[in-house]
């Protein structure tokens, strides 16, 4: 995928990843970015087309795809973190997560990729999670809607290879944004992200592993499930 001189999109643009996202994009010479934001007035960035976008919205994302149909390149990266665990967080909170991270994406996805396949079939990129691989308590309902959004992910990949369509799923580990500010531990650049991500279309892969921490936890699902969970595994 032709990064240079092709239009994108990024959603979530305004912080964290998203921002990061859309300055390599404009830096790597994208004719255009469009920096989606729930409100386009807040947003600071230079050299990007503000675009007024809730991906929860079905109305919104459609009024978003008739106002940018010269995209090319889609990069699904808005994302919530409530702190909501499965059996005994807030409904509501499990909810949005899912609304945000899987039926939020599959908005994006269904009113872009007629876009796409216009524009000669493009890509996409999806912020995914080396928590789509691995639960904690504390974020459960977090890890549920990544991993739905990573079934997804494979799923439109399959769906949108006749129209051409370049699907990459990104994963990382804890990355130094708003949504980890709580959160200790090695955290990655979000930067140095984004650039595994741009890289990883460029070059054509369906997945990128943008960390050690991903890589490990991918590797561990093909053995024994005790060894990511071991404190809860009885004797």
């Amino acid at each position: 995928m032709q990064i240079e001189g092709a239009v994108a999109l990024v959603t979530g643009a305004n912080r964290g990843l998203g921002r990061r996202f859309a300055q390599q994009l404009v830096a790597r010479g994208a004719a255009k970015v469009y920096a989606a934001v729930r409100d386009p007035s807040a947003l600071d960035l230079e050299g990007v087309e503000p675009l007024r976008l809730d991906i929860t919205d079905p109305g919104s994302v459609r009024a978003a795809a008739a106002q940018a149909g010269d995209v090319a390149i889609l990069v699904n990266n808005a994302g919530i973190a409530t702190g909501a665990n499965l059996v005994t967080g807030d409904p509501d909170a499990i909810r949005a997560e899912m609304d945000t991270h899987f039926f939020g994406t599959l908005h994006m996805v269904r009113a872009f990729a007629p876009v796409l396949a216009a524009n000669g079939g493009g890509a996409i990129l999806n912020v995914l999670s080396a928590l789509s691989w691995f639960s904690y308590d504390g974020g459960t309902a977090y890890c549920a809607a990544k991993s739905a959004e990573w079934s997804l992910t494979n799923g439109i990949r399959l769906e949108l290879a006749k129209q051409g369509t370049l699907v990459t799923a990104l994963h990382l580990g804890l990355t130094d944004t708003d949504m980890t500010k709580g959160m200790s531990g090695p955290k990655n650049d979000p930067a140095d992200v984004a650039r595994a991500g741009l890289d990883g279309i460029a070059a054509g892969l369906i997945e990128v592993l943008a960390d050690d921490a991903s890589r490990r936890v991918k590797a561990a699902l093909s053995g024994d499930p005790a060894a990511l969970y071991p404190g809860v595994v009885r004797g």
